[in-house]
């Protein structure tokens, strides 16, 4: 099994290793490299900066985007790892040599993790002796190999010791991902990324793609049960969210728009939106399991939609 050990900013790490988080955002400064190494669900460690040479903890992997530092911040907030929205840009500027003159919104790359655990300092894993203090982003492991498969095992005796009350296996909730080691809880903050990137990053109706309108909408809300998965989720521009959270519009089993009467009778308006009625979505996920299911569909028509 592959792993990955990444080189933790120390002030990210203290922040968050005292706010107790569910899922965290291991940003990377320049949003230029893919992180192509790990696929969902494996194990990402936490490696402190030289001198502080010890592994301290870690993540299971979500997934890789490139976002905006603003659109960052709104999916994450302080699990960026830091306290407010100015000292995140601010950590950002001061590794990439810039300022908001310059780059008013930097694309910076986001490695999201979910189910995050830190180590208390006594069990700091000092790092496997194949590591080299030129080594800047991070490496991977292998559990095939035997330097891997010991690190692997320290870090398991660990999180034995905390996976029952911490992130233990959740395997009688429907509403949570599953993993190899344990079953994470996937937070609203990956939901939103899961979403936008299935959906193009584009609205499932309009087609609209500007980044900052558009927002990932429950299906059936997670208030009300509704799952953190993809095909419990829709990209919408806001208003079109707004719509569909009132029961304005809806979509039907189909994947057809169907706008509700109600919008004419209630504003004396909507022209803009009936054009979108009997219309099938603009996007829709490539992947079929992403796509929008169909339980969560009856049930916004049945409970939502102002037929």
């Amino acid at each position: 099994m592959k792993f990955y050990v990444g080189v933790t900013d120390n002030k990210w790490y203290n922040y968050l290793s005292n706010t107790n988080p569910d899922e965290i955002n291991f940003w990377r400064p320049g949003g230029s490299r893919v992180f192509k190494v790990l696929e969902p669900n494996d194990l990402f460690l936490f490696k402190l900066h030289s001198p502080l040479n010890f592994i301290t903890g870690g993540g299971f992997f979500v997934r890789y985007s490139t976002l905006p530092v603003s659109l960052a911040w709104e999916a994450f907030g302080n699990k960026n790892g830091a306290p407010d929205f100015h000292s995140f840009l601010n950590a950002i500027y001061t590794y990439r040599k810039s300022n908001r003159k310059s780059e008013p919104d930097p694309v910076i790359g986001c490695i999201i993790l979910t189910s995050p655990f830190f180590f208390n300092e006594s069990e700091w894993i000092p790092v496997p002796e194949d590591w080299k203090p030129g080594i800047q982003q991070g490496k991977s492991y292998d559990t095939s190999t035997l330097v891997g498969r010991g690190l692997y095992q320290e870090v398991r005796d660990r999180l034995s010791r905390i996976i029952s009350t911490d992130i233990g296996p959740r395997e009688d909730s429907p509403r949570y991902g599953s993993s190899q080691i344990v079953y994470p809880r996937i937070g609203q903050g990956a939901f939103k990324i899961l979403v936008t990137e299935a959906y193009h990053r584009r609205c499932a109706i309009t087609g609209e793609k500007t980044l900052p309108v558009l927002e990932a909408a429950h299906i059936k809300p997670y208030s009300l049960e509704g799952p953190h998965s993809i095909s419990n989720g829709l990209l919408l521009r806001r208003d079109i969210h707004a719509l569909f959270d009132r029961g304005y519009l809806t979509i039907d089993g189909t994947l057809h728009i169907n706008v509700s009467k109600r919008i004419k009778e209630d504003y004396g308006n909507g022209r803009e939106y009936y054009a979108y009625h009997g219309k099938i979505l603009s996007e829709i996920p490539d992947n079929m399991q992403d796509k929008p299911a169909q339980q969560f569909l009856r049930w916004h028509n049945e409970n939502v939609f102002l037929a």
